[in-house]
């Protein structure tokens, strides 16, 4: 999973950078339509086929993590997310699980729908103090490389503490309940075990955010009758499973994970497994960029950003096309980056890198400088005569037929000159 976390964090950046995500405003989960897009650009796919998981975390751990924000329902990436493009991804992920761990942005137990009743008063306990408890388990009761199933790491989060409790009190169990709120509720003996509330809360942490981020390597099966400790709880009849999370097996801390949560002082990536058949670019001095056998979801949406599709495989470096990727907030050391280290020559073309040198010195022929103040005066004469006085005129600049503007450190002095001409201008602006 680490392998597939690194790139798929690089897809998804991408995918926000293009304006392709959009998240509700008042409950920040994915449209379908971005679940539908982030699906063609996970690895192999999302673990279930129509069933959102990695999907689904994905923008969440952005906005979560401070990399993303939604403007108008659709996701925009912040500085901090831009400067992710160009940072390593393991330290982004360590700062996403992290942030995750305190600032998630729904209740993960919230997506085991089964479960009815979540949303009454006085029931779902403080999320942070129970996403910490899954997190610490995580942390001290996997050992690094080693498989331990989820039942194994249930009891181990029994045994040490590591209770990620649902609910605020006893009585509130109650009013959760699946099917029939009196036949059905949780509060009866039986029905609120550690696996089935507890336990299915670590699932949904384990499986959703940790496996997405990359942290844990897994073993899952279809959740449909994995797991039978529902089984004799009333309206559990006709369930196959209680929540999409019920397939997961078991679990292995990989030396990703370990870095993150602190059982690594340092993480080398290793270099995942290579595309059979697969060949980097090619930069042709023409201004092409050919990719015969094709790119992976997130370097072809960096291409498409700085360059224009041309082609199947074949992308086409211009003047507008880097301006425009500049205009919309991107680097062109993101884009040299990809093609030196990705392309079949040690150097690129000269016509390449001149193309780049010019449309970055094109970024430095306008500057700007900040606000100005604009004055307007009663007709064009007063305003020509403000202008051509020696001191009012040295500190404004005459724009307009009777307007000036005045740059705002200059403002006093301009005050000062224009009170000695005999005019007052007003204190407050």
């Amino acid at each position: 999973m680490e392998h597939d976390a690194r790139a798929e964090l690089a897809a998804v950046l991408q995918l926000a950078t293009a304006g392709r995500m959009r998240c509700s405003d008042k409950t920040k989960r994915p449209s379908a339509a971005t679940i539908r897009a982030l699906s063609e650009v996970l690895t192999g796919g999302d673990f279930y086929e129509g069933e959102a998981v990695r999907a689904f975390a994905w923008p969440l751990l952005l906005q979560a993590g401070g990399l993303a924000e939604l403007s108008g329902g659709r996701m925009e990436l912040t500085a901090r997310g831009r400067k992710a493009l160009a940072e390593p991804a393991h330290e982004t992920i360590r700062h996403l699980w992290r942030r995750w761990l305190s600032h998630g942005v729904l209740d993960e137990f919230s997506r085991i729908e089964a479960v009815k009743g979540q949303r009454a008063a006085n029931v779902p306990s403080a999320t942070g103090p129970r996403r910490k408890a899954v997190g610490a388990a995580l942390a001290e009761c996997c050992p690094p490389g080693e498989w331990l199933t989820v039942d194994e790491l249930f009891k181990a989060m029994r045994a040490t503490g590591h209770d990620p409790y649902l609910v605020r009190s006893e009585r509130a169990l109650w009013k959760l309940y699946l099917e029939d709120a009196q036949y059905g509720s949780l509060g009866y003996d039986g029905h609120h075990d550690w696996p089935v509330l507890q336990g299915r809360y670590a699932l949904s942490v384990l499986f959703e955010y940790a496996a997405t981020l990359g942290l844990v390597n897994i073993q899952y099966i279809d959740p449909e009758g994995a797991r039978d400790d529902f089984r004799r709880m009333w309206g559990a009849d006709w369930l196959e499973r209680l929540s999409r999370y019920d397939g997961l097996l078991a679990v292995r801390l990989n030396p990703l994970g370990a870095y993150v949560t602190g059982r690594a002082d340092e993480y080398r990536p290793i270099p995942g497994p290579a595309v059979k058949g697969r060949s980097p670019v090619r930069v042709l001095p023409n201004f092409d960029v050919v990719a015969l056998d094709g790119l992976a979801p997130a370097e072809a949406l960096l291409l498409d950003a700085f360059a224009t599709r041309s082609a199947d495989r074949v992308w086409t470096l211009s003047t507008a096309s880097l301006l425009k990727a500049l205009h919309a907030g991107r680097g062109l050391e993101e884009l040299r980056r990809f093609l030196v280290e990705n392309s079949e020559g040690e150097e690129l073309p000269q016509t390449v890198t001149a193309l780049l040198a010019d449309a970055a010195s094109r970024t430095e022929r306008v500057r700007n400088l900040g606000t100005c103040h604009l004055l307007e005066c009663v007709d064009e004469a007063q305003a020509v005569m403000i202008a051509k006085d020696r001191r009012a005129g040295a500190l404004c600049s005459w724009v307009g037929r009777k307007h000036l503007m005045v740059a705002p450190g200059d403002l006093p002095a301009f005050r000062d000159a224009l009170l000695k001409l005999g005019y007052l201008l007003p204190a407050r602006l």
